[in-house]
């Protein structure tokens, strides 16, 4: 398996790139995460990469960051999420917005992404709420933080009563889980919208 290329970026258009590597050229498809933080062609380019080998096709996925990769492995796992969604849901988030939506269970945040619907987006969360700390992400205090926002009832009623207030679940969640979970709901309430106010 081809598990990163490093060479000479000598082409680019909206959703892939060629990297020259010996005299071979590697086309690459890429989310606009990475196309973004490409470097000018004729430079040198290192991309992770993922060969998706199927009975019509080869195709080879490059990311900037180990990070992109790693999440685009774990939403590809996913049944229903071939590589193209994989795709659109990284270039809609970053790896670290990805993995703190599905820790949060946040499923509307995920419909944004381009052909994702509310069933597919809820099977993701689903499948993945367990798996995403397992990512290599250098959010774990975040993670960490909305893992303390089911810590118990006080902090569930808090981020529901959070939710109904207009906040989206990951929001809602990651202000929770900065607050002391044994405070009274009404408490943890109080500081996470102080939290919220400050931009988290």
């Amino acid at each position: 398996m081809i598990a990163s290329v490093r060479g000479q970026l000598i082409y680019t258009d909206n959703n892939c790139t060629v990297v020259e590597c010996g005299g071979v050229g590697y086309k690459c498809f890429v989310t606009k995460n990475t196309l973004y933080n490409l470097p000018p062609k004729g430079d040198e380019v290192m991309l992770y990469t993922f060969l998706s080998v199927r009975e019509d096709a080869m195709d080879l996925y490059g990311f900037k960051e180990i990070e992109e990769l790693e999440a685009f492995k774990l939403v590809t796992s996913v049944n229903g999420v071939g590589a193209k969604m994989g795709l659109a849901l990284l270039s809609e988030f970053t790896a670290s917005q990805l993995t703190l939506y599905i820790a949060s269970g946040d499923h509307k945040a995920l419909t944004a992404a381009s052909g994702v619907g509310p069933k597919l987006a809820q099977r993701i969360v689903l499948e993945l709420r367990d798996k995403v700390g397992s990512l290599q992400s250098g959010d774990t205090i975040e993670l960490k933080a909305v893992g303390n926002a089911t810590a118990n009832s006080n902090t569930k009623e808090a981020v529901t009563a959070l939710v109904t207030l207009g906040y989206t679940q990951s929001e809602a969640s990651l202000a929770v889980g900065k607050c002391d979970p044994t405070l009274s709901t009404e408490e943890i309430i109080k500081q996470a919208l102080k939290t919220l106010a400050r931009g988290i």
